[in-house]
């Protein structure tokens, strides 16, 4: 079985992010030949035309963390019915230099947790739209909205729910298909290369 690893990138600083305890969940719910590691992005400063003939080496180690990773999930909050800024900013920094995006053909993942019924829904639409545009292909079904209750999740990173548990790994089952059929791709590209 070919084993995978799937960078995430967690929308939200906050110390209490219920996002972030949604990522570690992920991390243990991810299917034996999948390894999760995150991809920070607190310490990026915010994106300017001005760095992109030198890159600060922070966003060029983010850059290169995408780039090293088969897959990307974004696990994101919603903030203001979209992405928090500080995604969008690390977004930015994976698109450029203008013809050097990190998440070009690079399978992309979103979803999110909050209070609201739906979920994320409204700024995981906002991004799939970005994604779009960065050229990303991402996950289409199914869909992410995770609504978040009390004790739903434990500061340790653990589903209490079974049927949320159970659809996280169905999820995770799901995007690692789409990861595997662009590795392969990948893989045939190098052999008709060779």
């Amino acid at each position: 079985m070919t084993s995978y690893t799937i960078g995430y990138i967690v929308g939200s600083i906050s110390s209490t992010s219920i996002n972030r305890r949604l990522a570690k969940a992920l991390e243990s719910l991810a299917p034996d030949n999948v390894t999760l590691v995150e991809i920070p992005i607190q310490d990026l400063p915010f994106y300017s035309t001005d760095f992109d003939a030198e890159f600060p080496q922070v966003a060029t180690d983010f850059k290169q963390a995408i780039k090293d990773v088969d897959g990307v999930l974004i696990v994101t909050p919603e903030y203001s019915r979209s992405i928090p800024g500080v995604l969008k900013n690390a977004l930015d920094w994976a698109a450029r230099p203008y013809g050097d995006g990190a998440l070009d053909h690079k399978p992309v993942a979103v979803i999110g947790t909050s209070g609201s019924p739906i979920g994320t829904a409204a700024a995981q639409q906002h991004l799939k739209a970005i994604l779009s545009h960065l050229n990303a292909p991402t996950l289409g079904q199914p869909e992410g909205f995770i609504q978040s209750h009390p004790g739903l999740l434990t500061d340790g990173g653990e589903i209490a729910d079974d049927t949320t548990a159970g659809f996280l790994r169905g999820y995770l089952e799901a995007f690692t298909a789409l990861v595997s059929r662009y590795a392969a791709g990948e893989e045939r590209s190098e052999a008709r290369a060779a």
